[in-house]
């Protein structure tokens, strides 16, 4: 990003500029970088240098919903940073991503509607001076990318991408949001079914598939949600024929408005869940060609508190409502 006079110190005090060594990632990679400070016509000291990783988030209060910024991981990249007048001072970070950090690009592309980057603010004389939002293109695990696949294989096509404050029910989730994606069904299911909504849940050793498809009424069937949930250990996910999967469990909801099954189970024995009368679901990227087309504090977790007060900033390019 560009270099940032940091205000405090006014004209002629130092400038700050946040480098990524990558802009590319995974859930649960180690992205590194530098904090680049210039000094200006004397010395000062930062006393704190904290460095966020922030999404966009939709909040739904009553029957509105409201998208701002949610900060879900902050670590310290160094404390009482001297920097001399004149001269470059260097503070190299290292940010561990969270298993449940969203994915924001998938195929080498942004995933439209989708954003996650690290934000630097640096504390001094015991004033936050928020700094620019580095992207950060978040890929799927390959695991999760044998899902994306599979959506492509069948058929589907992308519709949209958001992140939803909250928690799904009878999924363990370390943060306190959660990812949908969207997709229109293929061709074969239209009449019946309006769109399917993908959402994953991912540890260091186990994915959760959470599906919704929008069913839609007709004279002999009533319309509704109707929800499945695949529970796999990562080994698994990529042995699994998810084409398959995904599509005998979206024809069961076409024509019976769900049903109940078992891919293994929870913690003991993976698998996945059909159940049509759960929460209200969240929803569902192709692979990267189906993107590419469409496009051509803090949480055991995050900071809620900030979502709606703390809305993107001028400073935040890309990232505003």
């Amino acid at each position: 990003m560009f270099k940032r006079m940091l205000s405090a110190f006014g004209v002629g005090g130092p400038s700050v500029d946040t480098v990524l060594d990558s802009p590319h990632a995974v859930p649960g990679e180690v992205i590194t970088g530098q904090v680049r400070i210039q000094g200006g016509s004397s010395d000062a000291q930062i006393e704190e240098i904290l460095l966020s990783l922030v999404t966009r988030v939709e909040v739904e209060r009553g029957d509105h919903e409201r998208a701002g910024t949610a900060e879900f991981l902050r670590v310290s990249a160094g404390s009482k940073v001297k920097v001399t007048a004149g001269q470059l001072t260097t503070v190299p970070f290292r940010i561990a991503l969270p298993w449940e950090t969203p994915i924001s690009a998938v195929g080498g592309r942004e995933l439209p509607g989708m954003v996650v980057g690290v934000r630097t603010e640096l504390v001094i004389a015991g004033a936050p001076d928020k700094g620019d939002l580095d992207p950060v293109l978040v890929g799927p695990l390959e695991s999760q990318d044998r899902v994306l696949e599979a959506f492509g294989e069948l058929g589907f096509s992308f519709r949209s991408a958001d992140v939803e404050a909250g928690r799904l029910h009878g999924v363990r989730q370390e943060l306190g949001f959660f990812q949908e994606i969207e997709f229109f069904p293929p061709s074969r299911y239209a009449g019946r079914v309006s769109q399917v909504e993908l959402t994953f849940v991912a540890s260091p050793d186990d994915l959760v598939v959470v599906l919704e498809a929008d069913r839609r009424g007709g004279m002999f069937r009533s319309g509704g949600d109707s929800f499945g949930r695949f529970h796999v250990s990562h080994e698994e996910a990529l042995r699994t024929d998810w084409a398959a999967a995904i599509d005998g469990w979206l024809a069961k909801v076409a024509e019976s408005g769900g049903g109940h099954a078992m891919f293994g189970g929870h913690q003991e024995h993976y698998g996945h869940e059909y159940d049509h009368h759960g929460h209200h679901g969240r929803r569902g990227p192709g692979m990267g060609g189906v993107v590419a087309g469409a496009a051509a504090g803090v949480v055991g977790g995050m900071i809620l508190g900030e979502v709606m007060e703390d809305a993107f900033d001028g400073g935040d390019e890309g990232f505003e409502e």
